[in-house]
């Protein structure tokens, strides 16, 4: 049986966590006393590393107190509220999960302590073969993250896939000589995505299913 790949960005393609992140980028730049940048711009940088993120959102503040203030009122908020997924994530991942030749993986700008809980609220935990998260990486779109599960999962890059949102996404997966699949509910228009590399932009997950099959057996 031939494995196949498929690598899920978090935040913005299975999640729905632009309210959480505006709250908190709020909360942080107040915190430090620096203006908070355009909503548009804050979106735009969804999916870096914080530190990489922060630098760019405010490159003349203080980046290490502006990333400890955001995880701090991230953390705060997300004890009370979880980012939902998107409509038809679940059965996307379902269907994709009763696969024996398909296995699933993460790759996130997300620490590792947010993503942990984050898939035990929505039951998800156990899911993922391989889980690559920021705190063990380079800030996408550098494709260590993506090297790292072709490496735990034994699969070649060209059975892989990532799925993502944002051209950091893309970008990452070329990088890595994966295939890319765009999503376009997500934080870059889909015209930044396909810029970037994407081979197809879906805008909705019943779609999925159907974009990897055509994606593979192109490239059988």
């Amino acid at each position: 049986m031939t494995l196949r790949l498929v690598v899920f960005d978090v935040d913005g393609t299975l999640v729905d966590s632009q309210a959480l992140i505006l709250g908190a980028m709020a909360a942080a730049f107040d915190a430090v006393g620096a203006p908070l940048p355009p909503r548009a711009q804050v979106l735009g940088i969804v999916g870096l590393s914080l530190p990489v993120a922060m630098a760019r959102l405010a490159p003349e503040a203080d980046g290490a107190a502006l990333v400890a203030a955001y995880r701090d009122a991230f953390f705060r908020m997300r004890l009370k509220e979880t980012a939902p997924l998107y409509p038809g994530a679940l059965a996307a991942l379902d269907a994709l999960a009763d696969d024996p030749a398909v296995l699933l993986g993460i790759a996130t700008g997300k620490s590792r302590r947010g993503l942990e809980a984050l898939l035990d609220a929505h039951g998800l935990a156990g899911r993922f073969v391989t889980v690559q998260t920021a705190d063990d990486h380079p800030s996408k779109p550098h494709p260590s993250m993506l090297e790292r599960a072709l490496a735990e999962t034994g699969v070649e890059a060209t059975r892989a896939v990532m799925v993502g949102d944002t051209s950091f996404d893309m970008d990452m997966a070329r990088a890595a000589g994966m295939a890319a699949l765009g999503v376009g509910w997500g934080y870059h228009p889909a015209a930044d995505l396909h810029a970037a590399g994407a081979v197809a932009v879906i805008d909705r997950f019943d779609a999925l299913p159907g974009a990897l099959g055509t994606l593979w057996t192109a490239a059988a």
